[in-house]
């Protein structure tokens, strides 16, 4: 039944308001899945997944992740995203007023919590299409900035953005995080929504604390939920995310990394309603419709011309199953959680 509807869903055969229907009753249908509704049985599976973790390499499937999001053409995501090339939540105060201004609070917002200052030297795991990166080179000009991607095509776009700025210090790596040793520390580590594809917390953490100076702090941004931690699986037609968007990828709960302090000690935690992910993933699906005619072209080359449609349709539902999972409950259910440490 459900692989039917997906069927229809991807040729875009079905409307918006029941395709988000269908996603809330997918999101109620996970909770019940990992016995959101009985603490004993959601506690013993939570334990056996942290388990299953610690004997985990890093990162799993990372090609396949890479291949799913980052080594898409940068064109997709110049007419999907905001001006700052922001992949992952901004943030929607009461003032702002579109996309742009939400990428650029939530960057300071890092800056505030991270405790950033000129000078320092900084290394980011997993940048993206360098929001941050940029965004600190251009707040710190004294800093250098160390920045990991397992992308080419976003390190070309970084590179190049940084050229065009005149910006001189960064430094961009294509490196594979399993294998990815800095040869130096840092001041400063930070992570924007890349933990969420790590596996074994335990073996990063201890990495990191590594690569940090004594008084190095580190500061990282993931979407979890508020209690339960799962993987992203690949089998069965229900678990389409998994499959098209998001393998070896996994929801950590918003205290997973509580547990693993062996090196790091967490100095604050905070909780962002996931509302505001919700906002930037209906910001994004609108400026896809807005942008067809330019994003077609891109995906006939990517795709094929056979499946450019199909694929458009699925990006358009990635992004409302985002948007539907973030807002559930009125953001208080799935959310994005900051944290800073100290090295030990």
């Amino acid at each position: 039944m459900i692989g039917q509807a997906i069927k229809l869903i991807e040729k875009g055969l079905v409307p918006d308001n029941l395709v988000r229907a269908g996603i809330r009753k997918l999101c109620q249908q996970r909770l019940e899945e990992e016995s959101a509704y009985d603490c004993e049985k959601q506690s013993m599976q939570f334990h056996d997944f942290w388990q299953e973790l610690k004997q985990s390499h890093i990162a799993i499937k990372t090609k396949e992740a890479n291949e799913q999001h980052y080594e898409l053409p940068t064109d997709f995501f110049y007419y999907a995203l905001g001006k700052r090339f922001k992949y992952s939540s901004a943030y929607f105060d009461e003032t702002t007023k579109n996309l742009d201004e939400a990428e650029e609070i939530m960057l300071e917002m890092y800056c505030q919590r991270g405790q950033f200052i000129d000078g320092q030297s900084i290394l980011e795991l997993g940048c993206g299409w360098g929001s941050l990166t940029l965004y600190l080179a251009e707040k710190f000009p004294n800093s250098q900035i160390t920045a990991i991607s397992n992308s080419n095509s976003q390190r070309e776009h970084i590179t190049a953005i940084a050229k065009e700025r005149g910006l001189n210090n960064l430094e961009i790596i294509t490196k594979d995080i399993n294998e990815f040793e800095p040869g130096k520390t840092f001041d400063r580590i930070v992570s924007i929504e890349m933990f969420e594809h790590i596996r074994n917390y335990q073996q990063l953490f201890d990495k990191i604390s590594s690569w940090l100076n004594d008084e190095g702090k580190l500061f990282v941004h993931i979407f979890c939920h508020r209690y339960l931690m799962y993987p992203y699986t690949e089998d069965g037609d229900d678990n389409w995310m998994g499959r098209f968007f998001f393998s070896g990828g996994q929801m950590p709960a918003a205290d997973t990394f509580l547990l693993f302090q062996q090196n790091l000690s967490l100095d604050q935690r905070w909780l962002v309603n996931g509302q505001h992910y919700e906002k930037t993933s209906n910001a994004w699906l609108e400026n896809m419709d807005k942008n067809k005619k330019h994003i077609m072209p891109i995906f006939e080359k990517t795709y094929g011309k056979d499946f450019a449609s199909v694929w458009f349709q699925r990006w358009r539902i990635f992004f409302m199953a985002c948007a539907e999972l973030f807002g559930y409950a009125k953001g208080n259910e799935w959310m994005v959680s900051h944290y800073l440490f100290s090295k030990k």
